[in-house]
């Protein structure tokens, strides 16, 4: 997607547990919902992730760095468990894997594609 083309993306009440996100999913991995926001051919890209109860994401590879901010539910990873408000920022060179066993919603921006192992 080229950036010059996109519209001003505003998500208001996110962190409210009563409102229900309005975007398009589409299936990312079993149990895991993907809205993409934006991407462009030099990896960097944004997207919410919805993770149903029980979700898991396999162990994967930071080529660049990766944010997640934790909007609603909570995940767990090597790291520990992670509530609504958490910002975890892994650098490039770091793996993960992560589980989601209440389901939760995540803001997620790469610096670069990760490498599932």
């Amino acid at each position: 997607m080229d950036s010059a083309l996109l519209p001003v993306m505003v998500f208001p009440g996110l962190f409210s547990p009563a409102l229900d996100v309005e975007v398009h999913w589409e299936k990312f991995r079993e149990g895991i919902e993907i809205h993409r926001l934006y991407s462009n051919a030099q990896g960097a890209s944004a997207a919410l992730l919805r993770y149903a109860p029980g979700a898991r994401l396999p162990r994967h590879e930071h080529a660049g760095y990766e944010h997640i901010l934790v909007l609603r539910g909570s995940q767990e990873d090597d790291t520990g468990h992670h509530e609504v408000g958490t910002l975890l920022i892994h650098p490039p060179g770091t793996t993960h894997e992560i589980l989601s066993t209440a389901g939760c919603l995540v803001l997620a921006v790469w610096e670069k594609p990760v490498r599932f192992l």
